[in-house]
């Protein structure tokens, strides 16, 4: 079983390499903010299983850990998208 996933965890990486790999320039700043915003259902899960199975330390341990990356990762792609956004507005007539 072990074995399988470690197969599939590295066929989604090249799989993932190749996708994003051929995405040009000018959408990968926009793909990459909305694909961190979707980071906020890993964040959900995690307050789940925290709050309802996670019964070992090291099961905490590593929500924890997860719930602060997907934050992190979350912030982030607003953050990002906020930026892109504002390239797009007007400028200011000054006074």
């Amino acid at each position: 079983m072990l074995v399988q996933n470690l197969a599939i965890l590295v066929l989604a990486g090249f799989v993932g390499f190749a996708v994003i790999s051929k995405v040009p320039n000018t959408l990968h700043t926009p793909l990459m903010s909305g694909t961190n915003a979707i980071h906020g259902i890993v964040l959900l899960g995690a307050l789940i299983v925290l709050g309802l199975g996670a019964t070992g330390t090291l099961d905490q341990i590593l929500l924890v850990v997860a719930i602060a990356f997907g934050t992190i990762n979350v912030v982030g792609g607003f953050l990002v998208t906020d930026r892109m956004l504002g390239m797009f507005k007007g400028k200011e007539p000054r006074k």
